[in-house]
């Protein structure tokens, strides 16, 4: 959770203006890892928004976090390009490898497993993101193979 200071000055940054809620939201997940109930209540209170519309907002936005996610986030793919080019064997295997379902952290810390909306690389499906690369033509040796470079320290 930031602090009070660095919440204030990511408010102030966007000049208090309720249009830039995602924004704030999006920079706090950012500089803490998540959003924490005792931040929303804050932003609400600055903002004059309802504690109800902001945890809102917060909750819709993928890359809005309400709870710590690992040290690397994996988004996979699930829309019907990539389901079809194999994305059910791909599922399987990164649910394998890390030993934790969609949705879930890996008690370590490390890795966060997670399904989103179509990435815009379909011509490459299936796809998925860690961290902020993106990983196309997917077959489970070649995730094996990604998730075995992160964790020899390599990575991207």
């Amino acid at each position: 959770m930031p602090e009070s200071s660095t919440l204030n000055e990511i408010i102030q940054k966007y000049g208090g203006d309720r249009e830039a809620l995602v924004e704030i939201l999006r920079d706090v997940s950012q500089v803490a890892g998540y959003v924490t109930p005792e931040n929303i209540a804050t932003i609400a209170q600055r903002l004059g928004l309802p504690q109800s519309q902001v945890h809102s907002v917060a909750s819709f936005y993928s890359l809005v976090n309400l709870k710590p996610r690992g040290k690397h986030v994996i988004r996979f793919c699930q829309d019907a390009p990539c389901h079809v080019a194999g994305g059910r064997e791909i599922w399987k295997t990164l649910e394998q490898t890390l030993g934790i379902p969609f949705g879930a952290t890996t008690p370590d810390g490390t890795w966060t497993l997670l399904t989103t909306s179509c990435i815009g690389a379909c011509s490459v499906g299936p796809v998925m993101m860690v961290d902020d690369e993106i990983y196309g033509n997917l077959t489970p040796e070649k995730v094996q193979e990604i998730i075995a470079q992160y964790r020899a320290g390599g990575g991207a």
